[in-house]
């Protein structure tokens, strides 16, 4: 089939550097060409067979979104879903890909495991680190007090999902215009007692290898993973190190009482190669940012990032009837943290303390459906940052002493109200508070009258109006106002050059929006489209410094709108031998898929559990199930928005096209060894992320 599957010559540029890479790619009209038949067949079928394949596969999803925990099909969001099968998959040494098959969403990669998280052009105002995004892990906050999120010290191993709420989510999630990230760690289903390892070696020096006990009873549950990877590096400068311990541990003390306890521990030093002009890039793209006469470069002055973080949450659900409910989360964190870069050597000890609450009352009103919701968030944050002079990565003189104390909280409530022709109503608001202290201890002495600066920010209501209508269970459509507001952070407000920007105001952010979802084909194609309008007012950009020194200011008012648009669905799904009724796939042993960004790929697993069937491959293996999807968004700025392709990209060239078939080869009978193999077609001429070698998983 030459004519429909060509054979494509790309370059790539990035870790693997200007290496030639074969790799094989699908035109949209030859997958939709392929799409038909299903069609087709759905109709002319009499009677139609149970397709229990379908169902496994393709399960309505039940998103958290606004707190509503409703079917996606019922959330009036942009909403957009991706778990751990959906990171192996891509790569499991790092998140970017499998984050940016999300449309309107892009996770980059400055250095190694520096990220940058952009939700419909958040990154305006984040040269660095992750900004004007609220987070989540577990439930608990991971969005520190002064609004930055240490996205780094999560290994994509730990993740079992992620969910992303697009646009402002200050309505139920306090400040931040950008969105809402919500990670969870693995669920271990009732009945599991197992214990697994497993290793991944690659090019530049990659290396993984990690470990992971679970054992799940009636009315408990307990997981202990840790995860280590080092790596070299593709530029000059950009060793990483990282481990990861993290526990996850719940309970039911009662017939209404859940408690939950997570603990996260992550030790990561990476280097810091620094940023390249045009030209610089063009001569050597592997290059270190290179001295100058006024500043040294990132290898003479050996430029790294080190922390070392510990975080406790726990949650106590308590449900007083089948309408009412209670869930509370406290948490505290410390953290330690040493980065030396061009003109200063920070190091900083901070502390955080908080919790979130929220009740949960559902009842009838007028005989339709009311949910009802309210609750509260607070996070107190200290910080003892100390500047000292860069010489060549130890410290030398003080240059400043800053103690910074930040206090955020707010209070929301929301109503979801179920109406007739299969409108759902949903009327929300918060009261967000905030305010930062800064006192500049080393000039206590000699500026008695100006080393405490003080800062509260006006309070602020943020509200947010939804209608969502459900023609059926295969098709809705909704619009959407939101309002919400993003104060600066301390990063902001507090630039390495040791000012104090008391000048700089909150952004505040309307975002207009109209979505539609949907399936078709008896749900085995879905497909889902937004519209957005987010108008910001005194919008924080960034510029850079002779020095190199990032410095922040408001920069009027810009609009970012944008298109989003998803489609994923099964070319064709196991079924039987011989046109029988389809069945459930095979319950493979687990174990990841190879991480490789070249055009085939298969992993040996070997695997053990109770019983046979949830082990081994059948005798006669079904056919295989192929599953492809497309996506594409408009990114948002401040000029007309092009259209471009949003798919299985690296931090630096998006994918025009992503596939991937699986399937179960191997013999039968309990014990028996299984290679789930993976094949993925890519035409990426980039990416960021390491080639991988071997991969190599035991579970017991």
């Amino acid at each position: 089939m030459p004519q429909r599957r060509r054979k494509a010559e790309n370059y790539r540029i990035g870790p693997r550097g200007p290496a030639r890479c074969y790799c094989y790619t699908m035109t949209l009209r030859y997958f939709l060409l392929l799409l038909a038949p299903l069609g087709a067949r759905a109709q002319t079928a009499a009677p139609p067979l149970p397709d229990t394949a379908r169902t496994v596969r393709l399960p309505d999803a039940t998103v958290t979104g606004y707190g509503q925990r409703l079917p996606l099909r019922r959330t009036a969001a942009a909403i957009g879903v991706i778990d751990a099968q959906t990171i192996d998959r891509f790569n499991p040494a790092a998140l970017t890909q499998a984050v940016n098959t999300l449309p309107g969403v892009r996770l980059e990669e400055r250095a190694t495991a520096s990220y940058r998280l952009s939700i419909r052009g958040s990154t305006l105002r984040s040269p660095f680190g992750v900004r004007n995004v609220k987070t989540y892990y577990n439930g608990i906050p991971f969005t520190d007090a002064g609004g930055t999120t240490p996205l780094n010290l999560l290994d994509p191993a730990i993740i079992g999902r992620l969910e992303v709420v697009k646009g402002p989510g200050g309505s139920v999630y306090g400040a931040g215009t950008g969105g809402v990230a919500l990670f969870e760690t693995p669920a271990v289903a009732a009945g599991t007692a197992r214990a697994s390892a497993g290793a991944t070696v690659g090019s530049y020096g990659l290396l993984r290898y990690g470990a992971t006990a679970e054992a799940a009873g009636p009315t408990s549950a307990v997981r202990a993973q840790y995860a280590h990877q080092q790596l070299d590096g593709y530029r000059q400068q950009s060793n990483l190190r990282r481990d990861v311990l993290a526990l996850d541990v719940r309970t039911a003390a009662g017939d209404k009482t859940t408690l939950a306890a997570h603990f996260l521990y992550t030790d990561i030093n990476y280097q810091l190669p620094g940023g390249l002009t045009r030209a610089q890039f063009e001569a050597d793209p592997r290059q270190a940012r290179p001295g100058t006469a006024a500043v040294p470069g990132t290898v003479a002055q050996r430029t790294f990032y080190a922390s070392r973080t510990a975080l406790l949450g726990l949650t106590h659900t308590y449900q007083f009837s089948d309408a009412l409910g209670l869930e509370t989360t406290l948490y505290g964190s410390g953290t330690a943290i040493r980065t030396p870069y061009l003109v200063d050597y920070q190091r900083d000890a901070g502390l955080g303390l908080g919790g979130r609450t929220a009740l949960r009352y559902r009842t009838a009103l007028a005989g339709r459906v009311l949910r009802l919701q309210a609750g509260g968030e607070y996070q107190f944050g200290f910080v003892d940052g100390r500047s000292y002079a860069n010489l060549a990565g130890t410290p030398g003189a003080l240059r400043y002493d800053d103690e910074i104390t930040t206090t955020t909280g707010f209070a929301f409530a929301q109503a979801d109200y179920e109406l007739p022709a299969g409108l759902l109503l949903t009327v929300a608001a918060s009261y967000n508070r905030l305010h930062y202290n800064i006192e500049r201890v080393s000039d206590a002495l000699t500026r008695p009258d100006a080393y405490r600066f003080q800062r509260s920010f006006r309070p602020e209501v943020s509200p947010r109006v939804a209608l969502l209508k459900e023609f059926s269970p295969a098709a809705s459509v909704y619009a959407s106002v939101s309002a919400g507001f993003s104060p600066p952070t301390v990063e902001e407000i507090r630039p390495s050059d040791g000012s104090l920007n008391g000048g700089l105001q909150a952004e505040r952010g309307v975002s207009y929006e109209v979505g539609a979802r949907g399936s078709f084909f008896a749900n085995r194609l879905r497909y889902e489209v937004a519209v957005f309008d987010l108008e910001l007012r005194q919008t924080i950009t960034s510029s850079t410094t002779t020095q190199g020194i990032v410095v922040f200011n408001n920069a009027g008012a810009t609009h970012q709108r944008g298109v989003e648009a998803g489609l994923s669905g099964w070319l064709w799904q196991q079924a039987g031998a011989g046109g029988g009724p389809a069945r459930p796939p095979p319950a493979c042993a687990p174990g990841p898929a190879l991480p490789t960004t070249t055009s085939a790929s298969a992993a040996p697993t070997w695997g053990r559990a109770a019983t046979p069937a949830a082990t081994a491959c059948p005798a006669r293996p079904p056919k295989p199930s192929a599953r492809a999807s497309i996506s594409a968004s408009a990114p948002a700025s401040t000029s007309a928005p092009t259209l471009a392709t949003k798919l299985a990209s690296s931090s630096t060239t998006p994918t025009p096209l992503r596939l991937w078939a699986t399937g179960c080869m191997g013999p039968a009978g309990a014990g028996a060894t299984t290679w789930p193999a993976t094949w993925m077609s890519t035409s990426s001429p980039a990416s960021t992320t390491p080639w991988t070698a071997a991969t190599a998983s035991v579970t017991t």
